[in-house]
Formats: C-alpha cells, sequence, structure tokens
C-alpha cells in the first residue's frame, strides 16, 4: 500500500486526433470551402478589373510619353502612382474582408471541434489529446487505438455557411490571424519607382 497521507496520482491518460482530417470531413466543410472559394473569385475578379485598368492607364502613358513635356510626364507619373497607391489600397483591404469572412465562416466549426474535444476527453478522462494532423508533426508513432478522429468527426454537426457576410464582421478576432486570403499585388511592371 500507499504510506499514509499520500495520494495515489492518477496515470495520465493520451489519445490523438488528425486535425487535417476533421477539418476535410467535418460536416459543413465541403460547403465553407465552396463558399469561401466563390466569394475569392468575386474579390479577385476586382483585382482583375483594377488591375486592367491600371496597366490600360499605364500602357496609354508609355505610348504617349515621347511626345509629352518633362512637365507633362511628371504630372502623369503622379497620377499614376497616386492610382498605384489607391490599388495597393484596395487590394489591401479586399484581402483583409476576405480574412475576416473566413474567419467568420470557419470559426463556428473550429468551436463545434473544441467544444465536442472537451466532451470527448471529460467523457473518457484523457489528460491529452495530441494533433497528428499539425504542422509540427511531434508524434511519430502511436497505437491507432489512441486515435478518436473518426468518433470526434461522428459528433460535428452541419455548420450552416452564411452566404452573404455580416454587416459587423470588419473587426476581426484580435486573438488570431487569419491565413492570406488569396488576393494578389499588380505585376512589377506596373509598379511605378
Amino acid at each position: 500500500g500507499l504510506p499514509q497521507g499520500l495520494v495515489a496520482q492518477q496515470v495520465p491518460k493520451f489519445a490523438y486526433i488528425n486535425s487535417q482530417l476533421i477539418l476535410q470531413r467535418a460536416p459543413g466543410a465541403a460547403e465553407i470551402q465552396a463558399q469561401l472559394a466563390k466569394e475569392r473569385e468575386q474579390a479577385q475578379g476586382t483585382v482583375q478589373r483594377l488591375s486592367d485598368s491600371l496597366r490600360a492607364l499605364f500602357d496609354e502613358y508609355q505610348k504617349a510619353q515621347p511626345s509629352l513635356s518633362q512637365q507633362q510626364r511628371d504630372q502623369r507619373e503622379k497620377a499614376l502612382r497616386e492610382k498605384q497607391a489607391e490599388f495597393d489600397q484596395r487590394v489591401n483591404e479586399l484581402d483583409e474582408q476576405m480574412q475576416r469572412r473566413q474567419m467568420e465562416l470557419v470559426q463556428p466549426l473550429m468551436d463545434q471541434i473544441r467544444e465536442v474535444l472537451d466532451k470527448i476527453r471529460n467523457e473518457e478522462g484523457y489528460t491529452f489529446i495530441f494533433d497528428v494532423g499539425a504542422d509540427v508533426g511531434v508524434i511519430v508513432a502511436a497505437d491507432r487505438n489512441l486515435d478518436i478522429t473518426e468518433r470526434v468527426i461522428a459528433r460535428l454537426k452541419p455548420v450552416p455557411v452564411n452566404v452573404a457576410p455580416k454587416a459587423d464582421s470588419s473587426k476581426a478576432p484580435a486573438a488570431t490571424k487569419p491565413p492570406p486570403a488569396g488576393i494578389r499585388k499588380p505585376p512589377p511592371e506596373l509598379q511605378l519607382r
């Protein structure tokens, strides 16, 4: 027996999940990805139109440049730089909008996954649940009986996809920075120095 006064420590119990698999197979995940792709495509279309407009101004300036006086060239170059700055600002705004939108669509699913993991951890008495799907890949070998990925997926419920962005989506959560949304900058040849 144990010496009097000592309490037996609980033996740690571990499990693991593959978060990438959960995110791929979670109910509603495909719909979220489809909605994000649609909105990203719309934003990229806006960027392409702005880029085409900037390119047209730049091409027009290059054609007219030989016949312009130095003062006219300076004025046109200044106007082009201002247009480019407006373009850059608009692209950054669109990128931030897409990042916020991505967080808005994905956050309910992430919250549900965390809730399911906490319930399973409490029900089964797990001390730790590791993620083998994370980029760090800390676990190199594990007993498949400890994999609770399928149990987590089975408990997830479909997450409704909000097709229209929320009116108050202008503020992203401060705790996490969403990944780049995939909006691009103008081609280097349109960059005035």
